[in-house]
């Protein structure tokens, strides 16, 4: 697999949230023998033992279930070990969601069927914003509490923390809390991490304006997950290949960002070729 990523001339690779813990060694070997670098890890990484598949969400920050938290907290631990033993410079976390229903897919739904600003659309909009505000405060507590820990774990492994945009209205921070989430979190180790999928896909919905969102999180960003969107929320497409305007993204985009490709596996070779080509026209060199 980083074999596969070297030679399609990436110099760095991050870690996601599939890697199973028998493919450990085989990560540290390739590494240690400098085949490829780690710039990140995306939680919880390595898997936990007996599951087989991606699960970033599988332990929730938020949940009122303490040992759930417990159980978030020291799979995170363990990501930020392994982060330190590959020397990767952060990690990427969630931060949970809010208990409620799924409105999210019920207005993509809607959406895909070009029924934005019906009646039906604007209820579940003002619905969803009005229940999460009902029940988020004991969640944020929650996730809070646990954030500090693991900011003094992080601090000790020497590792910076990227708190993820999510395309989910249920998941947390929403997008009218950040600058609330930052002023409690004032450590500069702790930043943004902007997903521009995810942000399209609130884009399409309605409650955010991407490049707006962008801007207004600029002074606390750390990074990028960079993938494109097909109308109305097909993401992991390689840039250029949907409706996403980077150019209006390019004034946020620093050297010092860490950028990562995150597209969908069956993408094919030439398209992410393309889609990498595509970007660096549009970026340059940051």
């Amino acid at each position: 697999m980083l074999r596969e990523i070297r030679g399609l001339g990436f110099e760095y690779a991050e870690l996601s949230h599939g890697i199973r813990m028998s493919l450990l060694p085989g990560i540290l070997d390739a590494v240690e023998a400098g085949e490829i670098r780690i710039s990140t890890l995306h939680n919880f990484c390595p898997l936990p033992l007996g599951v087989n598949h991606p699960a970033p969400n599988l332990y929730r920050f938020t949940a009122t279930d303490s040992r759930e938290r417990e159980s978030a907290f020291r799979h995170t631990v363990r990501t930020l070990e392994t982060a330190a033993r590959v020397k990767a410079r952060l990690v990427v976390l969630h931060m949970g969601s809010v208990d409620m229903s799924d409105y999210t897919e019920k207005l993509i739904d809607l959406l895909g069927e070009d029924r934005k600003g019906t009646a039906k659309y604007e209820k579940l909009c003002a619905d969803v914003i009005e229940k999460r505000e009902q029940r988020k405060e004991r969640h944020l507590e929650l996730a809070y509490e646990l954030l500090g820990r693991i900011a003094e774990q992080a601090a000790h492994f020497d590792v910076k923390l990227g708190i993820e945009n999510r395309e989910a209205l249920e998941e947390i921070p929403f997008e009218t809390d950040y600058s609330i989430f930052f002023k409690q979190f004032p450590d500069p180790r702790i930043g943004y991490w902007h997903d521009t999928g995810h942000a399209q896909i609130k884009a399409n919905l309605g409650f955010i304006d991407h490049a707006m969102h962008l801007g207004s999180l600029a002074h606390r960003l750390h990074g990028f997950h960079i993938h494109d969107v097909r109308f109305p929320a097909a993401d992991h497409c390689p840039p250029g290949s949907g409706m996403i305007d980077f150019a209006a993204l390019k004034p946020f985009v620093k050297p010092e960002h860490i950028k990562v490709f995150e597209l969908h596996p069956a993408v094919p070779v030439e398209e992410v070729q393309r889609g990498v080509a595509y970007l660096k026209g549009i970026w340059g060199g940051e």
